[in-house]
């Protein structure tokens, strides 16, 4: 399979990346923002279409990718929620919106949110809309794919490799380490089903 992912250079996007070259069947294009082979602002429509129109067609698109907001609800602004909207909701929405169109018949986008979706954590407000946003995305777009298309999503806890820098966030949270979650992701790539959530360590 030919397979792009988006955020290749993060710490989950490289796990995802190593689980799927083990067996060597698969060809892999590498994004991100800034390193990989290809770079793309998902928030930016033209860079989106810059990017496939390079690629071409593909077999599954991955994004393991997104910015949100985290702070106190007292002091947030519409501006401050906004961050969450434009970066890792509506930039892996419209990665997907585009990716359907070069995805060869029977080919998969595998999207990312994270347990927050359905464990609200302080200053996480952003976080958990938009994580839950994307698990509704998901189950609609499902339903309305053409050509054998699937979708699906990886929503994993906190990754071990991240404890050092989120923990405090975290507190009474068990971590998986980023190779755990990452077969969730072929799960979604080489499996059979669509509209699916896959928690990873809850």
């Amino acid at each position: 399979m030919k397979i792009v992912i988006v955020g290749a250079s993060g710490t989950l996007g490289r796990a995802v990346a190593a689980e799927l070259e083990k067996q060597g069947e698969h060809e892999l294009i590498r994004v991100g923002r800034h390193h990989g082979d290809l770079q793309v602002d998902l928030t930016d429509e033209a860079s989106v279409d810059a990017l496939f129109a390079y690629t071409g067609k593909v077999d599954a698109i991955i994004a393991t990718m997104g910015n949100v907001f985290f702070g106190p609800l007292s002091g947030m602004t519409a501006e401050n929620f906004s961050v969450g909207l434009q970066d890792k909701l509506l930039g892996q929405v419209r990665l997907a919106l585009k990716g359907q169109h070069v995805l060869n018949d029977g080919g998969s986008i595998t999207l990312t949110s994270g347990i927050i979706a359905d464990e609200p954590i302080a200053q996480g407000v952003n976080a958990t809309a938009v994580n839950a946003a994307l698990a509704g995305f998901v189950k609609a777009a499902a339903c309305e794919l053409p050509r054998g298309l699937r979708i699906n999503l990886v929503s994993p806890t906190m990754l071990t490799e991240s404890e050092a820098d989120y923990g405090a966030f975290f507190p009474g949270f068990e971590s998986v380490p980023a190779a755990r979650a990452a077969m969730a992701y072929r799960r979604s790539v080489e499996g059979i089903q669509s509209g699916q959530v896959f928690k990873v360590g809850y």
